[in-house]
């Protein structure tokens, strides 16, 4: 990839990131760390929701890529997202996630659209 394109692909994460965990807060979930303190996972599955997004992926299939990278990774159903027993709520197919879940990779999806398309050529 070329550097204005790793530029761009990192400022696709960084504010798609920072939107979700906007949106978290204002549900009440203040577990999400800022980009600048989200550990190198995090960050990483960031940037490969940005690469699905820029390869034309919707929120199903955003979601649905997240969820197979989980899956490789060891993660597994759980309660409550909980990175240090690699559980998470969301650990469901897109169509059994509750409304605001699914909002979530809406908002990602719109970020990097919208991040990218107004990045200069």
């Amino acid at each position: 990839m070329a550097p204005a394109q790793d530029t761009r692909n990192e400022a696709c994460a960084r504010a798609a990131h920072e939107a979700n965990r906007a949106y978290c807060i204002a549900l009440g979930d203040t577990s999400q760390p800022s980009w600048d303190d989200a550990p190198d996972w995090q960050k990483n599955s960031a940037r490969n929701g940005v690469s699905g997004a820029l390869a034309g992926n919707g929120p199903r299939e955003s979601h649905e890529s997240w969820l197979g990278e989980k899956r490789a990774g060891g993660w597994r159903f759980g309660p409550v997202k909980a990175p240090a027993i690699k559980e998470h709520p969301c650990f469901v197919a897109y169509d059994d996630l509750p409304p605001e879940q699914k909002a979530k990779d809406g908002i990602f999806i719109g970020v990097v659209k919208a991040v990218a398309s107004a990045w200069p050529e």
